[in-house]
């Protein structure tokens, strides 16, 4: 059986009984507080840990774009979420053509989105639902206002092949309280107007451990939490034992008694830091972080105790993995230094 060291640098190197534990600690979670699971693959693009997911107890996938979703749907997976406003001819072409393999919902903000779903979802014998998103804070997608949110309900309505599925929404970090007292009010103010809405969807990994019984949200859709990163350590979901993805990295060079570069760089890494002030720290040497990023490089930056030596492999934990997983065409299954299967990042690219 291989082992890490014989692997090429770098790679993308998957702890497996980390990130097992992670999806088992999260389903525990939400079925204490009655929340039912709908994990996001944006993290990982693999059917595996989708599977893995769903053998957990969630009640189907996120996917962010079709290509996603025709991967999964490929793989098996029956019940999958897209909350994204799809436009265009070939887009909603596909979307219809998945619709008829698998339980599908999709979501809008605006009656141009919604006039696309309507005139291609036509069969009142199997609508497709659509979800009400939600502004509750972020600044991104979403309806402004409860008043919007019922308009948009009445409109989906009125669409033959369409069906009222509830509300969505993606809160600003740190704000699930906001977001919460917005989509009560927007709950009532549909109940007032005679529809129900039984499911209510949210999403973010650091919130859903700040979840209650008292919540209106009955779904979370988290994505990050079966990897975990340095950004969701520092929002104290985890410790960087966690951390069950870490990207295997080579030292090239060292110019400097306090600087060393990788082979590892912004192709590698990402430059996406989610505003923390580095890149990524190096696993089990304290002292050790990547602090700049060119194409094919990293500079680590050197202090304390720190030591490294030209030809040393490290394990980066970055920033965002969800970012990382992107990058890169194969992950490596490991236990300890055992590497268990390589497989391939099924649906990595696939962003139309």
């Amino acid at each position: 059986m291989l082992s890490i060291e014989d692997l090429d640098t770098p790679a993308i190197l998957i702890d497996v009984d980390r990130a097992e534990a992670n999806i088992a600690r999260a389903q525990a979670h939400a079925d204490r507080h009655g929340l039912k699971l709908r994990p996001h693959i944006k993290t990982h693009k693999l059917p595996y840990w989708a599977k893995k997911q769903i053998a957990a107890g969630a009640v189907g996938i996120t996917c962010q774009k079709i290509g996603e979703a025709e991967v999964m749907a490929d793989s098996g997976l029956t019940d999958i979420f897209l909350p994204y406003n799809i436009l265009g001819k070939a887009k909603l072409e596909r979307l219809q053509a998945l619709h008829g393999r698998v339980t599908l919902s999709v979501t809008s903000d605006s009656l141009e989105t919604l006039a696309g779903l309507a005139a291609t979802f036509t069969d009142p014998g199997q609508p497709l639902q659509v979800l009400v998103e939600c502004d509750t804070g972020m600044g991104r997608c979403g309806v402004q206002s409860a008043s919007e949110a019922v308009a948009l309900a009445r409109e989906i309505d009125k669409a033959k092949g369409l069906a009222f599925g509830g509300l969505m929404t993606y809160p600003a970090a740190g704000r699930a309280a906001e977001a919460e007292t917005w989509l009560a009010g927007a709950r009532q103010a549909l109940a007032a107007s005679g529809f129900g809405c039984e499911r209510i969807s949210s999403g973010g990994t650091p919130d859903m451990w700040r979840s209650s019984e008292a919540s209106v949200v009955t779904e979370y859709r988290p994505g990050t939490y079966i990897y975990l990163d340095r950004y969701q350590v520092a929002k104290g979901v985890g410790s960087l034992d966690d951390c069950a993805l870490t990207v295997l990295a080579t030292v090239v060079s060292h110019p400097t008694p306090t600087r060393a570069i990788l082979d590892a760089g912004s192709k590698a890494l990402s430059s996406d830091t989610l505003g923390l002030p580095d890149f990524g720290e190096l696993l089990g040497i304290p002292g050790a972080t990547v602090t700049g990023l060119s194409e094919e490089h990293g500079n680590v930056t050197l202090s304390g105790n720190a030591r490294l030596r030209i030809g040393d492999r490290v394990r980066i934990v970055p920033d965002h993995c969800c970012v990382v997983t992107n990058l890169f065409d194969e992950v490596h299954l490991i236990a300890g230094e055992r590497v268990l299967e390589t497989l391939p990042v099924a649906a990595r690219g696939r962003m139309g």
